[in-house]
């Protein structure tokens, strides 16, 4: 699998990203405890060139029954390799029942936004939320503001940013579950009882785009990314994309049934536009780990001096999940 994909000019092959073997990958945060439902990942990674550090948000996550996403953090590494811990956040600080991928981006001004996802006390159901502050280690979460909930963009719950810029225009790429063809009261009580939609099956999960002109103010766009009829039928959330000339290559987690939901897998697209896709990983998953489950998710790629870093949630022997690392030459 190594390097299958990679820009060859000499042979015509262009656009494309080199892969990495699992396997070889180094691990950066391991989970607070082993067994099936202890993670640590769904890391979002950035590059700061003036502390010159990778900056790395992640979160830990308890099995459910002991409190699920409870705790956000954000590591400093000079290497990408070992992290040492600047900023943390919990679900208590949010009134939540559960917290998710958080995304950490700069802007041009040199302040930073951390986007987060988590369940609204409210309606249970997830929502997105922004904080900004000069400096990560001061992102303070009782200062935050409602960037995008599943009521605004009625659906039945919107989670996991990922947010980039192009051009000046902020994009940002949204896990949403679209509501059924009717929902009756019961229907609803079944379906966010849990406060997680997620996990029920009743809709499948999608990927959407939102639009913003300053990082703050974001308009819903609609569906980009939809689950397909085979091993990722269930869920399509788009985690990542690396700029790959004249396009994108775009890193997504799928799964085939909701039984695979914790679980999923990597697969690969490609985007000229942002908006219409192709997907490579048609018969399977491109990338996954050898044990357990087999899920490698939450992927994210940072380009670097001529390598790019992937950074991503990797299943153990013993079913917990790591936050994980690997560098390849482009």
């Amino acid at each position: 699998m190594k390097n299958q994909f990679k820009t060859k000019k000499n042979l015509k092959w262009f656009g494309m990203a080199p892969l990495f073997d699992p396997k070889e990958g180094q691990t950066v945060i391991e989970p607070l405890s082993g067994g099936r439902g202890w993670w640590a990942g769904a890391p979002n990674v950035l590059y700061d060139d003036q502390r010159r550090r990778f900056l790395i948000s992640f979160r830990h996550r308890k099995p459910r029954e002991l409190g699920r996403g409870f705790k956000a953090c954000i590591a400093e590494s000079e290497d990408g390799r070992k992290a040492s811990i600047i900023w943390e956040g919990t679900k208590e600080e949010l009134g939540s029942d559960s917290l998710e991928r958080f995304c950490i981006f700069k802007h041009p001004d040199g302040s930073f936004t951390l986007y987060a996802s988590y369940v609204d006390p409210h309606d249970l159901r997830w929502r997105i939320d922004s904080i900004h502050a000069n400096r990560p280690e001061k992102f303070d979460l009782r200062k935050r503001s409602q960037v995008l909930t599943a009521g605004d963009a009625k659906v039945e719950g919107v989670k996991d940013p990922y947010v980039f810029l192009v051009g000046g225009i902020y994009y940002m790429f949204i896990s949403y579950v679209p509501s059924p063809p009717k929902v009756d009261e019961n229907l609803k009580r079944h379906m966010h009882e849990t406060a997680d939609v997620f996990n029920t099956g009743i809709s499948r999960s999608h990927t959407a785009l939102a639009i913003s002109r300053d990082g703050r103010n974001f308009e819903w766009a609609g569906d980009i990314f939809s689950p397909g009829q085979g091993w990722d039928g269930y869920a399509t959330r788009i985690g990542s994309i690396l700029h790959t000339p004249p396009g994108f290559t775009v890193f997504y987690d799928g799964s085939a049934t909701v039984q695979e939901n914790y679980e999923e897998k990597t697969g690969i697209a490609h985007t000229f536009d942002l908006v219409h896709y192709q997907k490579l990983s048609v018969e399977g998953p491109v990338l996954v780990s050898p044990h357990s489950s087999g899920s490698l998710r939450y992927l994210d790629a940072v380009e670097v001096e001529g390598k790019v870093y992937y950074f991503y949630e990797y299943a153990r022997e013993d079913g917990s999940h790591e936050l994980r690392m690997n560098t390849v030459d482009l």
